[in-house]
């Protein structure tokens, strides 16, 4: 395989589809934040409240997680991601419109969350099957890795940005901002002139037969499924991780919220330097080879933390930073050639099913671990919650190495 690349932005499309989706996710950082101060501290909710704002969410995921990749392959996707943008901007839009006629309760803001994540299954199903209908399969890493640095980027900046919009025009209107993001994304999409391919006549389809279809896909290919389980393996045990830092950094080592933000946002800094690297890393050395080293490298980090001195001052600060720095840049050097490697060997009409069924599978995941880590943080401490999830990252990466995953490579059909 060559190891020429080119840059993607020239591939027609593919620059709207960057920006559309740069927008949109750095607008979701000013939403995550508005709404939690929203429910909490303008409508006056508990923490039962915020909880229930949080699963809602992410319930659709784990509903209709299978169903949503079935019906996004039988429909162009192109369709599906401006419709999905227009109507999460219209639920967002309706929100501060409610507050301004104090109509506006935490139960109808859930509801309204809750249809938020259902438009957000569809549209991330289509969204994260688009780009190898803009982009050609050997291009997908490149691709993949251009938008890594825009998460990047929004992980560091956006928490600030956010938090700036909420003290400056209050919770309620600084979604706003978020829907003028999915307005924006509508827009971009549609300017993208992309021929999709005809997925016939819907009669006579059995949909369970074509959710079987993506769970045989998912789960009995040689090295997919071994580098799914890996991932499903991984955000359990990264949920717990990151449930108990907040924690344990701001309770048992008593840091402000600003030294956590300086912590977080070396995270963010160092997934820019990876995403930067992880084309020419995967390339070079593969994309399992890669993604079992980006593993390696965030549990190094996530070690770090575990052993930071207690009530050292900036010594605290600067050591966590530097473990959620390894810990961001294994994330960035990862997830281009994760994504780039499953999308460019699954058939087009499967990328559908396959997208969803991982996604829904590791955000169930994500339910069961954020509580398991509290428990166990409240039952034999942090730190020995933290060592459990690091001998977790240590089996998951062990475990991709003797499967077939270590010998994946771009351009494997």
């Amino acid at each position: 395989m060559t190891t020429e690349r080119r840059d993607v932005f020239r591939i027609p499309g593919y620059r709207a589809y960057w920006s559309a989706y740069t927008v949109s996710g750095f607008g979701s950082y000013v939403t995550t934040l508005a709404l939690q101060v929203l429910v909490l501290i303008t409508l006056d909710g508990t923490a039962t409240d915020a909880g229930l704002l949080n699963g809602a969410r992410w319930l659709a995921y784990l509903a209709l997680g299978l169903v949503a990749g079935a019906l996004v392959d039988r429909r162009r996707r192109r369709p599906v991601m401006i419709g999905t943008d227009l109507a999460r901007a219209a639920v967002l839009a309706v929100i501060p419109v409610l507050y301004v006629l104090d109509r506006l309760t935490v139960p109808i803001v859930i509801v309204f969350v809750a249809f938020f994540g259902l438009f957000s299954l569809f549209g991330d199903a289509a969204a994260q099957s688009f780009p190898p209908r803009v982009v050609p399969r050997t291009d997908l890493l490149a691709a993949h890795a251009r938008t890594d640095q825009s998460d990047a980027v929004g992980q560091t900046t956006g928490p600030l940005v956010a938090g700036g919009l909420v003290t400056l025009v209050g919770a309620p209107f600084a979604v706003v901002v978020d829907a003028a993001s999915y307005l924006f994304s509508a827009l971009a999409i549609w300017r993208i002139r992309v021929r999709e391919p005809d997925p016939g006549p819907m009669s006579g389809r059995s949909l369970r037969r074509e959710i079987g279809d993506g769970l045989r896909w998912v789960y009995r290919h040689r090295v997919l499924t071994p580098m799914v389980i890996g991932a499903h393996g991984w955000f359990l045990f990264n949920s717990v991780l990151g449930t108990v830092y907040v924690s344990f950094t701001l309770l048992a080592l008593q840091l402000s919220g600003v030294e956590l933000g300086i912590t977080l946002a070396a995270a963010g800094a160092a997934a820019l330097v990876g995403s930067s690297l992880s084309t020419r890393t995967g390339l070079r050395w593969g994309a399992g080879r890669a993604i079992i080293a980006s593993n390696l490298v965030m549990t190094l980090g996530w070690i770090v933390i575990a052993l930071v001195p207690a009530a050292a001052g900036a010594v605290t600060v600067a050591v966590l930073a530097a473990g959620q720095a390894l810990y961001g840049f294994g994330l960035g050097l990862s997830n281009a050639n994760d994504m780039g490697y499953r999308q460019s060997i699954t058939p087009d009409h499967l990328q559908g099913r396959m997208n969803t069924t991982i996604r829904s599978a590791n955000r169930a995941m994500i339910v069961i671990g954020a509580p398991v880590g509290d428990v166990l943080a409240m039952s034999i401490g942090y730190r020995p919650t933290l060592w459990i999830a690091i001998v977790g990252f240590l089996l998951v990466a062990g475990y991709l190495t003797a499967s077939p995953v270590r010998g994946a490579r771009h351009g494997d059909s």
